[in-house]
């Protein structure tokens, strides 16, 4: 359930962006929080972080992951102000990626980890997935709401 909750993020978004324009894109989820935008390229840069961490997982003995700073990369100019297009065929891709690595793991795979130092901990695959499902959904959410909102926020 929650790979193919991964595969159709996509096109969970793409029944929501339609409707909008460019200038929508601005509206906010909630006072200072990230703009519709944002969200956009935050849930590619995070999956691409993602696939990076599965792929070490499954070549290395419990790799230490390297964070990264999700806020600083929000106000870079790609994340506020580059459309959103690319992105979205990016993201629609990498999804696809994602689920496909996820559902051909072995049962031994699943259960390989990645050590998280911001968390301090330790996160096996089969946990990873499960967040990133909850995340996509999370996301789509927020856009949810900013829709719903109609720009009150932004």
């Amino acid at each position: 359930m929650w790979i193919q909750e991964i595969y159709d993020l996509p096109v969970a978004l793409d029944k929501l962006l339609p409707s909008l324009h460019e200038t929508n894109l601005g509206w906010r989820y909630r006072p200072e929080g990230w703009t519709i935008r944002q969200v956009i390229h935050h849930l590619t840069d995070s999956h691409m972080n993602c696939i990076i961490r599965f792929k070490l997982s499954l070549t290395e003995d419990s790799p230490t992951i390297r964070p990264y700073y999700e806020e600083r990369w929000a106000e870079l100019p790609d994340s506020k102000v580059m459309p959103i297009a690319d992105t979205l065929s990016l993201l629609t891709g990498l999804q696809h990626k994602m689920a496909y690595v996820m559902k051909n793991l072995t049962k031994e795979e699943l259960e390989k980890v990645y050590i998280h130092p911001e968390h301090g901990r330790t996160f096996s695959l089969k946990e990873a997935i499960g967040l990133y499902a909850w995340h996509g959904n999370h996301h789509l959410a927020h856009i949810k709401q900013a829709i719903e909102n109609g720009g009150r926020w932004g």
